[in-house]
């Protein structure tokens, strides 16, 4: 009677944490960040600073953390197959889609620049990456983590993990809505880091910023749900994204037609995009399984 009452406590817990899906996750993925990034914010020190930098990074782990754990709990080895799947497999990408992905932000960069320049808003609206960054160890170093690892640490949780379970709930822009406003949130700390933004082009406030999240997971959404649930393309997508803001990062005054020119991409992908990438139920379109198979 011992291990029958082991195993079926096990498939009971299993089974508890299924039905708190989608909520277990987003309490984790803050929760875990924000252990560990709010006493650096407390510290009133440099981000990058003793022992500050080992809790920048511990807390970063939070969404790869949370998703994987989650996968692990609720589904199991099937689940971390389809995961493998949906981050190995290219052909999930048809080529349109991979030309979308890699011009899609130097193409929104260069047209909100053209449209400063055309009003008289700004004469210089761009901030190239200069030969000095590119020749600061701690500059470029901190470029290859926002642009690339930091991209693939999010998007496993929150796409490989996370969005399939929202998705089953509710319809594809409500469910980005909840993505974004959540990943806003887990972004907030970062604003109040001393330092942390010292070596970018970046220069956020969280009244445009946070905002500009939300929409942006919007428009992930239009890629991942066009590209057969590929967490590649998400990456790929936030991974051009991030680096085209370090290469040709946008001068300050520019960040309200920024704002403005990303709230007209989202109305177009709203209003004019087909039932399977924003506007249907969930149901109506193939997410994945409880049980991880394809599907």
């Amino acid at each position: 009677m011992g291990p029958a009452r082991s195993a079926h406590g096990r498939v009971r817990g299993r089974l508890t944490i299924r039905e708190a899906t989608p909520w277990v996750f987003p309490c984790l993925y803050l929760g875990w960040a924000y252990l560990f990034w709010v006493p650096i914010v407390i510290s009133g020190e440099s981000v990058w600073s003793f022992p500050n930098v080992i809790l920048l990074g511990i807390g970063g782990l939070s969404p790869l953390l949370a998703g994987l754990g989650l996968l692990w709990l609720t589904v199991g080895p099937p689940g971390f197959r389809d995961l493998r799947r949906r981050l190995t497999e290219p052909g999930r990408i048809s080529p349109p889609w991979w030309v979308t992905i890699v011009l899609f932000y130097p193409v929104f960069t260069g047209a909100v620049a053209g449209v400063a320049i055309a009003t008289g808003a700004v004469t210089s609206p761009l901030e190239p990456i200069t030969t000095g960054r590119l020749f600061d160890p701690g500059a470029v170093v901190l470029l290859v983590v926002l642009a690339l690892l930091a991209p693939a640490i999010e998007e496993i949780g929150l796409r490989g993990y996370w969005f399939d379970r929202l998705q089953a709930r509710w319809s594809a822009l409500v469910s980005s809505l909840i993505l974004g406003v959540v990943w806003a949130a887990w972004h907030v700390p970062l604003v109040y880091m001393v330092g942390y933004f010292e070596r970018t082009t970046f220069d956020p406030e969280l009244w445009w910023w946070l905002p500009s999240i939300v929409l942006t997971a919007i428009v992930g959404t239009w890629v991942y749900n066009n590209t057969h649930r590929s967490v590649l393309a998400v990456i790929a997508l936030h991974f051009v994204g991030n680096l085209t803001g370090e290469m040709m990062g946008f001068v300050p005054e520019l960040y309200p037609y920024v704002h403005l020119g990303t709230v007209l991409v989202v109305i177009v992908l709203v209003v004019g995009w087909g039932p399977t990438s924003l506007r249907g139920r969930g149901r109506s379109r193939p997410v994945a399984p409880m049980d991880g198979s394809s599907p």
